[in-house]
């Protein structure tokens, strides 16, 4: 894959709807505040009769029926023609401007993709969410800013974008993809480790603001054990292995605390069928291995090109960023 600085990079919006319940306020914020040269892409996974006839202003095109969130995102990317993909989930809304500050970012060589700062509703000066971070132990957490005086600040930098709201080179979603092994509440932090396997740079962009939608509904019990124990699995190359094997020690007693009393033996029966589906994810870990050797040895010739190859499609893995001091994100309410 090309990886080049664009110098004027078009953009294509993609609504992902799993349920189309909240689609029309989404869409109604997408075209009142549309950039110029915008594409906008609606990828239903559910039946939708198009009311208010926007069907020249935007192209709708069909997910699987009864697909998630990632199977949504995958059609969607699938019919962009953008340098730069945002993705916006169904019952997120979009600001005035809030592309403007993050499409600049991709003129710069090397960034794989642009966190939006998620604030809430009834307050944009709230911040709710930007991005989200995956632990060595196979942890997937959600970068919350804390208001600062003249503006925010987060204690840790995200690895990725959230998967309801998040830009992206449009090269990486086409050539990676998110994968649904870790279903839609990991699939962001999954692709986090691919981000960082190609050393690619992931920006917090606080004026590119977008209103939080309905907090996905995390999985419970046994579902939530065995994606949870996949994450670890798949990109455990990406990390040293003693250091690594005792977090997720930690991780597995933390996750089974959590959910206890009622919720544990469905948790850890997840995390053992997880596991012994170690096999599965070899292949994950020998692709992320060579996504490594390959942007290696494409910086070291060329810093401003990466280039890379992927044998099976929606499969990289990566190693998370190291944690960044503590950033402010300085912008008036």
């Amino acid at each position: 894959m090309p990886w080049r600085s664009i110098r004027a990079p078009r953009l294509t919006v993609v609504v992902a709807a799993a349920d189309v319940s909240a689609l029309e306020e989404t869409l109604v914020s997408v075209l009142e505040n549309r950039p110029d040269e915008c594409d906008v892409i609606v990828s239903l996974a559910a039946a939708y009769d198009d009311p208010w006839n926007i069907g020249e202003e935007v192209t709708f095109i069909d997910a699987p029926r009864g697909a998630g969130l990632v199977g949504c995102i995958t059609a969607g990317v699938a019919a962009a023609n953008g340098d730069v993909i945002h993705v916006l989930a169904a019952g997120w809304r979009a600001t005035a401007g809030w592309t403007d500050a993050a499409m600049q970012h991709f003129s710069k060589p090397g960034v794989a993709a642009v966190v939006p700062l998620a604030v809430a509703e009834g307050d944009h000066s709230q911040p709710v969410s930007a991005g989200v971070r995956r632990t060595a132990g196979g942890r997937s957490m959600t970068v919350v800013p804390r208001r600062v005086p003249g503006g925010f600040s987060t204690g840790q930098l995200p690895h990725a974008p959230a998967l309801e709201a998040g830009f992206w080179r449009a090269d990486l979603l086409r050539d990676v993809g998110f994968s649904a092994a870790c279903g839609d509440a990991l699939a962001s932090a999954d692709m986090a480790a691919a981000v960082a396997a190609l050393d690619g740079e992931v920006v917090l962009e606080p004026e590119a603001r977008v209103i939080a939608g309905p907090i996905q509904r995390r999985d419970g019990g046994f579902l939530a054990g065995l994606r949870a124990e996949r994450l670890f699995w798949r990109s455990l190359s990406c990390e040293r292995l003693v250091p690594a094997v005792i977090a997720h020690a930690g991780e597995v007693m933390r996750h089974a605390a959590m959910t206890a009393p009622f919720g544990t033996l469905g948790t850890l029966a997840g995390r053992l069928a997880g596991l012994l589906e170690i096999g599965s994810s070899f292949t994950r870990n020998r692709q992320l291995a060579a996504l490594r050797r390959q942007a290696s040895g494409v910086n070291a010739a060329d810093p401003l090109e990466r280039t890379y190859r992927i044998d099976s499609p929606h499969d990289a893995i990566t190693r998370p960023h190291a944690d960044e001091p503590a950033r402010d994100l300085r912008r008036s309410a």
